[in-house]
């Protein structure tokens, strides 16, 4: 997969699992169902582990000559 793939697909999941903790914070524990945790603790890593891989991975490709 290209780095103008992946890069949303970290930022997504990412945001996604921003939004799952902020729900637990505003709503409360008892008003949740157990996938919104899920969402909160394996999506929120999962972005920034993908992030961080593209972004390093981006970095370490060799770039075409120019001239």
């Amino acid at each position: 997969m290209t780095t103008a793939r992946m890069m949303p697909l970290a930022v997504g999941l990412f945001a996604i699992g921003v939004v799952a903790l902020v729900a637990m914070f505003a709503v409360g524990s008892p008003g949740l169902p157990g996938w919104v945790f899920a969402l909160g603790l394996l999506c929120s890593p999962a972005g920034l582990a993908l992030g961080v891989i593209t972004v390093i991975r981006d970095s370490r490709r060799p770039r075409a000559r120019q001239g």
